[in-house]
């Protein structure tokens, strides 16, 4: 158990979005204790500010989205996986296009710039949901579940019927300083021929081999290579990581995943709110506002903020 943490101070990094190609600046700012993550989002005449929440979510093909009042924020699951795999609870995530930049399609340059602003921790203790029944999500050979454990971990099987893939299997003991060593380096990886029709969609605007693994049918187009041999199956759980974001409070309980993403993610999220007897709140304040936790955060909830009224850093 801890306390909360937020960032010590504004920082911002710039990059174009991987879907969209879009340039786009990126600036994590401080939040107070019970805030939350919560994107501000800038459309040009208006700001609109909404929780890292399940009910942000919006329907996408190859990423994660959240949207309130026609405004709308896409491929976020890499920042809000450095922000939960670092242990940040409170920040304001300022963007000021429609899609979060790529960077080098992994988490480490958002977890660099973590360490750049450096994490103060807050006087206010973290609670955490204690899962207590097992909850499973199923979608024909797709499975999810999270089941009782001591501590917090992610077991992870992916397969492909590709010679550089094949079956892979991860745990993942949560903890930052593993999350930094293990996942957060791991890229976003394509398909040559999905790539090409990505493309022809006019999606993957901003997909160069800079940011994404790509396979052809043989191998890995890269001439960099891999920067883990299992590099493919840690991505997924970076990108799980970054779902697990929308619960709205972290959890203990041991997660396991097979052939899963981002749709089965958030399912599940949905789920064990929709069973609160299957989990318990601990190391809570033992107040009213410590026993909701998606609505942790009601504050920013909901906002639409005259452009003027929220300063862009």
């Amino acid at each position: 158990m801890r306390q909360q943490q937020t960032v010590a101070q504004s920082v911002s990094c710039f990059g174009v979005g991987l879907h969209t190609g879009t340039p786009a600046t990126l600036t994590l700012h401080p939040a107070p204790p019970d805030s939350g993550i919560v994107f501000r989002l800038n459309d040009g005449q208006r700001q609109i500010a909404l929780n890292a929440s399940v009910h942000h979510l919006v329907p996408t093909e190859l990423c994660t989205a959240l949207s309130l009042n026609g405004t709308s924020v896409q491929t976020v699951e890499h920042i809000l996986s450095a922000l939960v795999g670092l242990e940040i609870d409170n920040v304001i995530v300022e963007v000021d296009a429609p899609e979060v930049p790529v960077m080098d399609g992994s988490a480490g340059p958002f977890v660099r710039l973590i360490k750049k602003a450096g994490i103060l921790r807050q006087d206010r203790r973290q609670p955490f949901l204690k899962i207590i029944r097992p909850i499973e999500v199923v979608d024909g050979h797709r499975r999810v579940v999270i089941e009782p454990a001591s501590c917090t971990r992610l077991t992870y099987s992916i397969q492909f019927n590709h010679p550089r893939i094949g079956k892979q299997n991860y745990s993942f003991n949560w903890g930052a300083v593993p999350f930094e060593e293990e996942i957060a380096e791991a890229r976003t990886f394509g398909f040559l021929k999905e790539v090409e029709a990505l493309w022809a969609r006019g999606l993957g605007r901003g997909g160069t081999l800079d940011n994404t693994v790509v396979l052809s049918e043989e191998g890995i187009v890269n001439q960099s290579g891999l920067r883990f041999e299992d590099e493919f199956v840690r991505h997924k759980i970076l990108d799980l990581i970054g779902d697990l974001a929308l619960l709205g409070v972290p959890f203990i309980g041991h997660l396991i995943a097979d052939r899963s993403g981002h749709a089965l993610h958030t399912k599940l999220i949905t789920q064990i709110l929709d069973q609160p007897d299957a989990w318990v709140l601990v190391n809570t304040a033992n107040t009213p506002e410590a026993v909701r936790p998606l609505s942790l955060r009601p504050v920013y909830a909901a906002q639409t903020l005259p452009l003027q009224a929220t300063p862009v850093f």
